[in-house]
């Protein structure tokens, strides 16, 4: 396990030893998404070096908050039960950080799997379960999210599908979905390319993806 070491006896230091390392939540924060090949939580996180990877995966194996895998003739790492008990932890410290977030700077970058879980912490279930059922295709670099929502249900996958509205952005989407910055303002500026479908949707999907103040 990891090896700092608090000197406390306590849930708090505890669970920072497990998971306080750096990078430890961002691989949990992946992996909550779904499995992942080694090479795929490299891709994610492309900053951290091969190393502490190796490490910091060797570690949470260790604390029982991961495990190895085998799918279709590969190894990946998945989340144990008592990892997924992580899930609102890492929402919750998601939702808290994005009040401090403020505008990205230009060697920052947003990964598929880290906008997938900004749409699980930002979806509001109440207000969707009052709009028609939309289906959205948003393009983040190389890759792509459908995004289906339906009454109070969430759906997020890589690929592509149909699509009510298609759109394009970068991590300043995050503005979008803190409500710093109204719909039609995020098209003019340029944060949100809309590719296909009615502009006018991104104001559902604005209403639908809210992060509380």
């Amino acid at each position: 396990m990891a090896a700092r070491d608090y000197g406390q006896y306590c849930g708090i230091t505890r669970a920072l030893e497990l998971v306080g390392e750096r990078w430890a939540l961002l691989i949990v924060r992946d992996l909550l998404v779904g499995p992942r090949r080694y090479g795929e939580l490299a891709a994610g996180l492309p900053r951290i070096p091969t190393n502490i990877l190796a490490s910091r995966l060797k570690e949470l194996q260790e604390a029982g908050i991961i495990r190895r895998a085998p799918r279709s003739r590969v190894i990946v790492y998945e989340l144990t039960p008592y990892g997924r008990e992580l899930e609102p932890v890492v929402v919750a410290l998601g939702a808290w950080g994005a009040k401090a977030l403020g505008d990205p700077r230009d060697d920052q970058v947003i990964t598929p799997d880290s906008m997938t879980m900004a749409l699980r912490t930002a979806f509001r279930p109440e207000v969707a379960a009052t709009l028609p059922a939309t289906a959205y295709a948003a393009h983040l670099g190389a890759a792509g999210l459908l995004i289906r929502v339906d009454g109070p249900a969430l759906d997020v996958t890589r690929g592509e599908g149909p699509a009510d509205l298609a759109f394009s952005a970068g991590p300043g989407i995050h503005r979008l979905i803190s409500g710093a910055l109204e719909p039609d303002r995020a098209v003019t500026t340029g944060v949100v390319e809309v590719l296909h479908g009615r502009a006018t949707l991104l104001d559902r999907f604005a209403r639908t993806f809210r992060l509380a103040a």
